[in-house]
């Protein structure tokens, strides 16, 4: 098979030219051509030299990742699912907001972690991404958006997409061999030119990742908690079993000095009746300010639930959703409420792959009950700061 020069960064694309006897600024000139212009089309790459644009199509391609649906909201949103082959399928959401727009990309087909309340997780894990397919759902709606709205293809001047979240499909920090380079591309002012504050890789605690992150290409980071005690977060987030929560928030500490931003995102998604109540809000104050003696800066995006079949949870009320925002705020703790997105259009993560087959066995497992960190039974039934905004129903990212 050709390699796909979506799956080259600089550095690996200014190698595969040195082996066709190239110098270092034909990777530059191609980099910006596939990026920049969108082009797939070497013979339209009007500044490389004629001997080289006809020596790469039997060498390398641009390859794009075939759309099997497409889905688009009243709110702007728009959902695509890519085939990745062999019966596997992503989702990547584009999230249209005044003055930037966000895509939100997946990293894996199936995620491996299995937390309670994600449906791409009850879906089982089929295989990492390359970086060409991780790359691939930025290039092609980049590129499309722009055709879309009637932009042109040059200059970064003219770019849609302002923020990229890892936050679709998958655990990013688990596929970091293929992760790194796509952070790099999506920096490099010779492809998108993103800020690394408008990057963000979404963890649910992988630690020892975490660190080389933070050495490697340091971008804004979330952390998926869902739960302030390691009792309860065993049973919601099995991956804390390996790695428990001071030794996360030890890894967020030593992150920070080379972080973008100045402060960690921690995600909590609320569940009726497991997660959501005044103790465990307090038992979050008490953890995200006291850690270490000294505190982990945060902030925290609360996410309500999106059920799903099998799942036996249930998204908290409105009411109970505000007061646990409310508790947060009034400690300090800089809170927010997901606004949900494209909830016509079932944009909430794994949603639209939702027949991918089960290779793990998680709906069997999600079925069974299994009991809080207060030694009851848990209730397992299916069914910005200032001001809080609440939306029901379903969340664009996961």
């Amino acid at each position: 098979m050709t390699a796909n020069l979506l799956g080259f960064d600089l550095d690996g694309l200014a190698a595969f030219c040195e082996r066709l006897g190239e110098k270092r600024f034909r990777a530059v000139q191609l980099l910006r051509w596939i990026h920049q212009r969108g082009a797939s089309d070497f013979g339209a790459m009007t500044d490389l030299a004629r001997s080289l644009r006809d020596k790469l199509p039997g060498l390398c391609e641009v390859r794009a990742l075939p759309v099997l649906a497409q889905h688009e909201s009243a709110d702007g949103t728009i959902k695509w699912l890519f085939d990745v082959g062999e019966g596997n399928a992503v989702e990547t959401v584009f999230i249209p907001e005044d003055g930037r727009g966000t895509l939100c990309i997946s990293s894996q087909a199936g995620c491996a972690v299995g937390c309670r309340f994600c449906s791409t997780g009850a879906q089982g894990f089929s295989r990492n991404l390359s970086t060409a397919e991780i790359v691939a759902q930025l290039w092609f709606a980049e590129h499309y958006l722009r055709r879309q709205l009637g932009h042109q293809a040059h200059g970064l001047s003219e770019r849609v997409i302002s923020n990229v979240v890892l936050m679709g499909m998958g655990e990013p920090l688990q596929n970091y061999a293929a992760l790194l380079p796509a952070l790099r591309l999506m920096l490099d002012d010779h492809a998108y030119g993103l800020s690394r504050r408008r990057v963000t890789v979404s963890t649910s605690g992988v630690v020892p990742m975490i660190e080389r992150l933070a050495a490697d290409c340091p971008v804004a980071l979330a952390v998926s908690l869902h739960a302030p005690t390691d009792a309860l977060r065993d049973e919601l987030v099995p991956l804390n079993r390996k790695y428990p929560i001071a030794e996360l928030l030890d890894a967020c500490l030593a992150y920070l000095p080379r972080a973008p931003r100045d402060f960690i995102t921690f995600e909590y998604c609320l569940l009726d009746g497991v997660n959501d109540q005044d103790a465990h809000a307090e038992q979050l104050i008490a953890l995200l300010q006291g850690h270490r003696g000294q505190g982990v800066p945060s902030k925290v995006n609360l996410i309500p639930f999106n059920p799903f079949p099998g799942s036996g949870l249930r998204c908290s009320s409105r009411a109970r959703v505000q007061a646990f925002a409310q508790r947060l705020n009034a400690a300090g703790l800089v809170t927010t409420v997901r606004k949900t997105r494209g909830d016509d259009i079932d944009a909430a993560c794994g949603q639209l792959a939702g027949e991918v087959q089960d290779r793990t066995g998680a709906a069997e497992r999600l079925a069974r009950p299994r009991p809080a960190d207060t030694g009851q039974a848990e209730r397992l039934q299916t069914d910005s700061v200032q001001p809080i905004i609440w939306q029901p129903r379903n969340e664009a990212l996961s």
